[in-house]
């Protein structure tokens, strides 16, 4: 049986909506309700830590130090990790980690939305499969898994024309 830790920090992926505020915010996470109730995962431990509720803009070095240590501690006992993560700065928080740890001894497979999990057109459960997976399987490494892609290494980019990630040119 895998063991998967995955990493929950907010962005677009786990906003919600609130009538009494009338708007979408991160509040607490949305994983288990939204996304891993809908899967069947008899040969995967999923181990879930909720580390920030943050939209990704708002995050600084010192919330990406957080979530660098969460995976630090997590690699002795995990087969892999995944991180649920705001788009706009995902890239940074990954350049972040691989700056401390360049060689990780587990897959570390980043994710996130484009639009949040609870609407029915969502990218949510799309990428957050596919990151789950790739945690299983990937060699060790910093990835992005998203829109069926699996990009290896920090070099990425999110393209806002196309609502998607790409390597950087």
């Amino acid at each position: 049986m895998k063991k998967i830790w995955i990493f929950t920090t907010g962005g677009t992926i786990e906003k919600s909506y609130s009538e009494d505020e009338g708007s979408l915010a991160n509040r607490e996470s949305v994983l288990k309700q939204k996304l891993l109730e809908k899967l069947r995962l008899p040969y995967t431990q999923v181990c879930i830590n909720t580390i920030l509720a943050k939209d990704s803009l708002d995050m600084n070095d010192e919330d990406r130090q957080l979530i660098f240590q969460r995976i630090q501690q997590a690699l002795n006992e995990a087969d892999g990790i995944v991180v649920l993560h705001g788009t706009d700065t995902l890239d940074v928080t990954m350049r972040f980690c691989e700056s401390r740890l360049p060689q990780p001894t587990k897959a570390i497979i980043f994710t996130g939305a484009m639009k949040p999990a609870g609407f029915d057109d969502s990218d949510a459960i799309q990428n957050f499969t596919e990151a789950l997976y790739a945690a299983q399987v990937a060699d060790p490494g910093y990835y992005l898994s998203f829109h069926g892609q699996l990009f290896k290494g920090t070099h990425i980019q999110k393209n806002k024309q196309l609502r998607t990630f790409e390597y950087k040119k």
